[in-house]
């Protein structure tokens, strides 16, 4: 089998790779970069959907990165097989739909437009393809939504603490690495998109909590009280849509996760290396 995967820099990527080498696969991964050479990855250079070198006959295709994008390319490449494609979306595409932010409603629509257009080039190869939407992915150092708070806490010795009562399902990527590998081998998990959280939900307060305990550096806890946080809304429109959701549940029902691919990914149980750059 030879497996193409774009997004393999990613922080699932980091993940995936290993696994797909272990378990025998050839590996094609894209990169708009130049990339250092990896022991049985063969990096290539090229972006989508139109700037692809060529490719041979392929068994399965993987993305991580933009699905419209991923889309585009399907449907105008000649493949000389009928891969089996696996590509992850995101949970934003239902928790933003109705957003009182604009750019965030854009966005929620643009990813369901994908998954569309994602699943019509498919049918029109004959590609049996399953989409993968996670909740908030971290594990890596690499997402831009815990880590860059983690970090910031460590350089200032001073973490925010906001207060909120929605729920969180935080996932760890390499979860979401197996249950791509387990999505490729699952005939049943063909023409479905499968939410994926972690294995507990939990208070995004307690969240943010259990990420100042696992820093290796001591900080100071700032609470920010509902006022404060209803203020920043008014005063700092950038931040709108993340603060006016930190009472809305933001999780995902694995039940079809569960039942197709044998998947229960970890509960959230974050720890120091977690907010590094990977080596």
């Amino acid at each position: 089998m030879t497996v193409l995967v774009f997004g393999g820099s990613s922080q699932i990527g980091h993940f995936l790779l290993p696994r797909l080498l272990a378990s025998g696969e050839a590996v094609l991964a894209l990169s708009r970069q130049p990339r250092p050479a990896q022991a049985g990855v063969t990096w290539l250079q090229g972006t989508l959907p139109d700037r692809m070198p060529g490719l041979p006959p392929l068994s399965a295709i993987i993305s991580f990165g933009p699905l419209q994008g991923l889309a585009d390319w399907l449907a105008q490449a000649t493949l000389a097989d009928a891969p089996r494609v696996v590509a992850t979306s995101s949970m934003s595409a239902e928790s933003k739909r109705d957003s009182g932010v604009p750019a965030e409603r854009v966005l929620a629509r643009r990813l369901r437009d994908g998954e569309a257009a994602l699943a019509a080039a498919c049918e029109r190869h004959g590609c049996a393809w399953t989409v993968l939407r996670p909740t908030l992915v971290y594990g890596a150092g690499l997402d831009q939504s815990l880590t860059p708070i983690a970090r910031r806490a460590m350089r200032l010795r001073l973490f925010p603490l906001p207060a909120g009562r929605g729920l969180r399902q935080p996932v760890h990527a390499d979860d979401i690495a197996q249950a791509v590998l387990a999505a490729l081998e699952c005939p049943a998990a063909a023409g479905r998109i499968l939410p994926i959280g972690g294995g507990e939900r939990l208070r995004s307060g307690e969240m943010f909590a259990r990420v100042r305990r696992s820093l290796p550096r001591a900080t100071v806890p700032l609470p920010l009280p509902a006022w404060l946080l209803r203020l920043g809304q008014r005063a700092l429109p950038p931040l709108r849509g993340p603060l006016s959701r930190l009472d809305s549940d933001l999780v995902a029902d694995n039940g079809e996760l569960q039942r197709l691919l044998g998947m229960r990914p970890r509960p959230f149980r974050p720890d120091a290396a977690m907010w590094q750059p990977p080596r």
